[in-house]
């Protein structure tokens, strides 16, 4: 099969998931001869849909046979094996994934066509799943603390949850990958595949025909002295602007600032790091790319109009260069429930407060802060506190501290706020919090005017607002 087949078929099967014919698409990709490994695995996830797990994971082990470094594709044969109840090899392969991250916070498969981020602590959150299905807690324990070095704001709330699990040995929620979302061809290409009228339609501009409306030909209009020029692209501009240099070796970007080329590209160099990142244009698209994946290229159009390309090396690509990252603590905080938060190191207590403050919806002054549980004078933490002796009891760029509230100044404490759910609210991502018509929810925090964090049925989680009322206070 052609490879313009290939990518017809392709597009076609994407095309019918995106109107739900799972089964059509299903037929179609299956018709494709020597399916490349994102197609195995566009596959794969139709029968995981389908609840087809014996054909799933045979698709997602062809997709691995043909890129043995694609992360996702690990991730998703160890959801099949979760739900198959095969928990030691689930774990092997998210293991796998988590390997494949190579140390990175994330990877973001935009620039491969597929609208996907895999966070390296959802691997461990899975991670940690597994193991505790074997009955191993204290190694699903390590797992989410280790997921808290590679937090996400929006990813801590499912961690905390997860690890309070843990401590009381009950299992958690499954991270999954999200249902329709598949490997799409590279649009540049499937536009190649429509066939282009370079004429056009004709068009009347004179008729016999007595009912034709045509009023003839509209006169010559006045030049216009000075008028502007239509600017160009910024891309284009910037490029110009560039350094011309050639790909030397394949690119798979891990993040989503960085940019996927291959060898024989020709990439517009904008300004180079001291860390040997390039910042560079590619087909109107800018991002980071390794300097020494590059070389120099002379354009010369009169001398070299006629010469090809010089072939790719066929040497190994150079290691891929540290990105760097500005240094950070993770403080875990023991409050009416437990999160975490982050700061830069050496921060004033003013930083740090600020950030608790806004998490547990409380001024800083009804605040106080300890080392330890009980809040006793040489663990208290306040504005006159050496920070520096504080963040000198880091252990592995993370710090547990406790959080109190202080009662009001009438020696009145603070009044809780309860909610009645209007509507049951199922849970669609980790970090939600399922409840029934009539359950009552304690309010813990306010994440934004449409949600809310609380704790329900022995569960903390947030959930949107819409769907609650508050319970007057009772007098």
């Amino acid at each position: 099969m052609s490879f313009l087949d290939t990518l017809r078929q392709w597009d076609e099967a994407v095309t019918c998931v995106d109107r739900g014919d799972l089964s059509e698409a299903l037929r179609i990709f299956l018709s494709i001869q020597d399916p490349n490994s994102k197609i195995c695995f566009d596959i794969g996830c139709l029968h995981l849909l389908k609840q087809e797990l014996e054909a799933a994971e045979k698709a997602f082990d062809c997709s691995i046979r043909k890129d043995e470094h694609l992360a996702v594709a690990f991730f998703q044969r160890g959801i099949t094996f979760y739900r198959k109840e095969r928990f030691e090899e689930s774990l092997g392969d998210f293991k796998r994934a988590f390997k494949a991250l190579r140390g990175n916070q994330l990877i973001d498969y935009k620039a491969l066509g597929l609208q996907y981020k895999l966070y390296a602590c959802e691997v461990l959150h899975n991670m940690a799943l597994s193991e505790a299905q074997l009955g191993n807690w204290e190694k699903a324990q390590e797992n989410l603390v280790k997921a808290l070095d590679f937090k996400t704001e929006n990813k801590l709330n499912a961690i905390d949850r997860a690890l309070q699990s843990t401590l009381k040995q009950k299992l958690f929620k499954l991270v999954e990958f999200p249902s329709k979302v598949l490997f799409k061809p590279n649009k540049n290409y499937v536009a190649e595949l429509e066939k282009k009228d370079y004429l056009g339609k004709a068009k009347v501009v004179a008729s016999v025909v007595p009912q034709d409306i045509f009023s003839g030909f509209a006169p010559l209009q006045p030049q216009v002295e000075d008028n502007p020029v239509r600017p160009k692209e910024p891309e284009i501009l910037r490029a110009l602007e560039g350094e011309p240099h050639t790909v030397l070796f394949e690119f798979v970007p891990e993040t989503s600032d960085e940019l996927a080329v291959v060898p024989g590209n020709i990439v517009f160099v904008l300004q180079k790091g001291a860390d040997n990142w390039a910042s560079v244009v590619f087909n109107e698209r800018r991002g980071l790319v390794p300097y020494n994946y590059l070389e120099r290229l002379e354009i010369s159009l009169a001398s070299k109009q006629n010469e090809g390309l010089s072939a790719p090396p066929t040497r190994e690509p150079p290691t891929r260069p540290e990105r760097k990252s500005e240094d950070s603590l993770i403080v875990k905080v023991h409050f009416t429930f437990t999160f975490a938060v982050s700061v830069p190191a050496g921060s004033t207590y003013a930083v740090l407060i600020e950030k608790i403050s806004r998490k547990v919806n409380l001024p800083s002054d009804r605040i106080m802060l300890s080392l330890t549980a009980e809040a006793k004078d040489l663990s208290v933490i306040d504005a006159d506190t050496d920070m520096a002796s504080v963040w000198s009891r880091a252990g592995g760029g993370r710090i547990t501290v406790w959080c109190h509230a202080k009662e009001e100044t009438d020696g009145a404490p603070q009044k809780e706020i309860h909610f009645v759910a209007l509507h049951s609210y199922e849970s669609l991502n980790p970090e939600d919090l399922s409840f029934h018509q009539g359950d009552t929810i304690t309010l813990l925090s306010l994440v934004n005017q449409d949600w809310l964090e609380g704790q329900c049925n022995g569960n903390t989680g947030i959930f949107p607002a819409a769907f609650v009322e508050e319970v007057p206070p009772s007098v």
